[in-house]
């Protein structure tokens, strides 16, 4: 008997003048032990078969059509209470957005020990020490200690692993998994992923496995289904589908996964999806890009210097300086980026790369070493004045769109916001105009410009934090996991874009990710990090063909396996 059978299911979400159907005639089914792995683009429907199975559906949303059963009992008419008792015991949860899943104002142990006992027949010390078996369980170190902590207090690969933690404390049959790697490098991912596969083969459990990345797919899943639109267009064994898939839209979307064993020049596009996210208009920005407001100073060398740079935060105060505990997230790192490269800074989670990125924007203050932008030491700067021209001139772009964008301010004021600051135009209307030539060259169009960010989804969001990014006219550009959260489909485009701009306006650029083959596509070199320290900086191919450092040989064998997207890719180009 299978653990989970969903029978033509349809869900939708009624509005006032339509109903929007977000899934219809879903039919899949799971075995005890097996992983089923559900992959489309953002907006196919796949965590809404999720959320329908677990019954978490946004209201209005229903189901209009179709049964779920759980061990052959039907689970989607059961009353509230029924159903509540039913998450967490029988079916477990892993959410995409590890810090809206838990409580912050609460410590790790008290959520864990909560959701244990209410579950489970414990005493609150067999609760406590099953949690933090738990914590152990999932990788994170010192379990005994961090698990007094708060939410905040983790980086967002170490919340991810206290979800999947909360997800596994009462021992269920079926675990729903909605991008559970998405934050995860790929040391992390690997435990995740094997952590996983574990829990399936040892406890006979069933698991809907939601993604993006299909590399997660090809490592851990038995069967794929893959949706577009709503509708399943293709399901079958994980061999069959990504070696030889047979639906036109399955082909382009395993042709634009980035590949980790060679260089290509741009990212494959899912040329399938109408409207892929094409530019509306070709716009040359270099009329208002190169004038006046962006006459820098000439630099003989790097761009950025870093040496020995430290940073160290405090985890426990006192006034009794002796007795203060330090935790040292940045430790004696020194590289060079040259002006026009793309430096990658790769590591697992919490190895201090954003940190990196927070200092050099000033976001952080270092508690020793030297940045130099330019001929600019950015440590010593006291002048107000002098900062903001140093900000100006680099941008960030940060992993969270959403979160990075005012929910309350249209597009248009969001990327007018810095050129007004900054005095870039002498008029409203040549502000107006650079706004919407930003928008256009990014591809969204100046029509976006009246619209609020949540009208948009996460790749469009992205798209609006470049367009922002660039409306200061930069020189530097720091991205930080800028596609993570993307699809495939829409982490092609983006990255092309960054590709692109860079070539037209002359960007420096340093790029932070946990993705090996993302990194391999888009830089020059390439420095890895673990626990604070540099271990390694190298050409991108020297790094990858003949790492020096352990933990980049490490890190390289560790990747998923990308053996059949590889044939697959070869076959579609």
């Amino acid at each position: 008997m299978n653990v989970l059978d969903i029978k033509d299911l349809r869900v939708e979400f009624p509005g006032r003048k339509s109903v929007f159907v977000a899934a219809e005639g879903v039919n899949l089914q799971i075995e005890a032990g097996k992983i089923l792995g559900v992959v489309g683009e953002s907006g196919a429907g796949k965590s809404t078969v999720g959320n329908a199975v677990i019954g978490l559906l946004q209201e209005p949303g229903h189901i209009a059509n179709g049964e779920v059963y759980l061990h052959g009992a039907r689970i989607d008419k059961l009353p509230y209470k029924q159903m509540r008792k039913l998450r967490g015991r029988k079916i477990g949860m892993i959410f995409q957005d590890p810090l809206t899943s838990l409580d912050p104002l609460q410590t790790v142990e008290s959520q864990l020990v909560e959701t244990i006992r209410t579950h489970l027949p414990l005493s609150s010390k067999e609760a406590q020490n099953r949690a933090i078996e738990l914590i152990n369980a999932v990788g994170i170190p010192n379990a005994a200690e961090r698990i007094k902590q708060y939410p905040h207090q983790f980086s967002g690969g170490m919340r991810q692993r206290v979800v999947i933690a909360l997800a596994l404390c009462a021992e269920p049959e079926l675990v729903i998994a909605d991008e559970p790697t998405t934050a995860l490098d790929v040391s992390i991912q690997a435990q995740i992923l094997e952590l996983m596969k574990k829990l399936c083969a040892e406890r006979n459990v069933a698991m809907l496995v939601i993604t993006h990345d299909m590399g997660v797919i090809a490592d851990i899943t038995d069967h794929v289904a893959v949706m577009y639109r709503g509708k399943l267009v293709e399901y079958g064994e994980t061999n069959q589908v990504l070696g030889e898939p047979r639906h036109a839209y399955t082909q382009s979307l395993i042709s634009a996964v980035p590949r980790p064993d060679i260089r290509v020049e741009r990212f494959p596009v899912v040329d399938y999806i109408e409207a892929a996210g094409t530019p509306q208009k070709q716009i040359d920005i270099s009329t208002h890009w190169l004038g006046k407001s962006r006459d820098y100073e000439a630099v003989s060398g790097p761009l950025v210097q870093i040496r020995e740079l430290d940073m160290h935060f405090e985890v426990k105060g006192s006034v009794i300086p002796s007795r203060r505990k330090y935790f040292q997230a940045v430790k004696s790192v020194s590289f060079d980026i040259e002006q026009g490269e793309t430096f990658g800074v790769v590591g697992e989670s919490g190895s201090g790369k954003s940190t990196i990125a927070r200092l050099i924007t000033g976001l952080y203050e270092p508690t020793g070493g030297s940045i130099l932008f330019g001929k600019t030491e950015l440590t010593s700067l006291k002048n107000r004045r002098e900062v903001l021209a140093m900000r100006r001139q680099m941008q960030m772009i940060f992993q969270d769109p959403y979160s990075s964008l005012n929910a309350r301010m249209r597009v248009r004021d969001i990327i007018a916001e810095p050129i007004k600051f900054h005095k870039l135009a002498s008029r409203n209307s040549e502000v107006r105009q650079i706004v919407d030539d930003l928008l256009d060259h990014v591809g969204l169009g100046a029509a976006a410009g009246q619209k609020f960010p949540h009208e948009f989804s996460g790749g469009q969001r992205q798209r609006i934090s470049i367009a922002r990014a660039l409306a200061t006219r930069p020189r530097f550009l720091i991205c930080d996991e800028p596609t993570s959260a993307l699809d495939v489909s829409i982490q092609a485009q983006i990255l092309n874009l960054l590709k692109d701009l860079q070539q037209e306006l002359g960007l420096t650029m340093l790029f932070i990710s946990h993705d090996l083959a993302v990194i391999r596509q888009m830089c020059n070199r390439i420095g890895v990090m673990k626990n604070g320290e540099l271990c390694e900086v190298a050409d991108c191919d020297t790094l990858f063909e003949a790492p020096q450092h352990e933990y980049t040989k490490q890190l390289l064998s560790l990747m998923p396996s990308m053996e059949l997207l590889s044939r697959a890719n070869l076959e579609t180009a």
